[in-house]
């Protein structure tokens, strides 16, 4: 592989992202899609873009990105963690900043399982006194 272009793995919930960023002009493409095309919604995009905002690197570095698995918003949270990790090999200088936004560490909280006797994981069924 190339020294100029850098790799990286993020997730959260269900969702990988494997990201590839390189110099260039800031354009983000995800699975074959542009970032306002593959998430729709302006807090994702944000989300999304935040390390790049943080390091001031914004518009200064490509991003190519495979997502799968779970929904948008636990995508763009993996995509996130990813560009995070990847800026970091991108520049070790980085890492103070990015550690201290919280953009290093990985979202551990799961779906929590459905119980039997219950509608959902914790919620109950209505209960009838008569």
């Amino acid at each position: 592989m190339q020294s100029n272009i850098f790799c990286a793995t993020g997730s959260r919930k269900e969702s990988v992202a494997k990201v590839r960023i390189k110099t260039g002009k800031g354009k983000i493409v995800v699975n074959g899609q542009f970032l306002q095309e593959y998430f729709h919604r302006a807090t994702l995009e944000t989300l999304v873009i935040d390390p790049f905002r943080i390091t001031e690197t914004l518009g200064k570095l490509d991003v190519n990105a495979k997502v799968n698995g779970g929904g948008k918003s636990g995508q763009a949270s993996a995509l996130r963690l990813g560009i995070a990790r990847a800026l970091l090999k991108y520049n070790a200088d980085f890492r103070k900043i990015l550690r201290s936004a919280g953009l290093l560490t990985r979202d551990s909280r799961e779906v929590e399982r459905k119980k039997y006797g219950k509608v959902k994981a914790r919620k109950r069924f209505q209960f009838s006194k008569r």
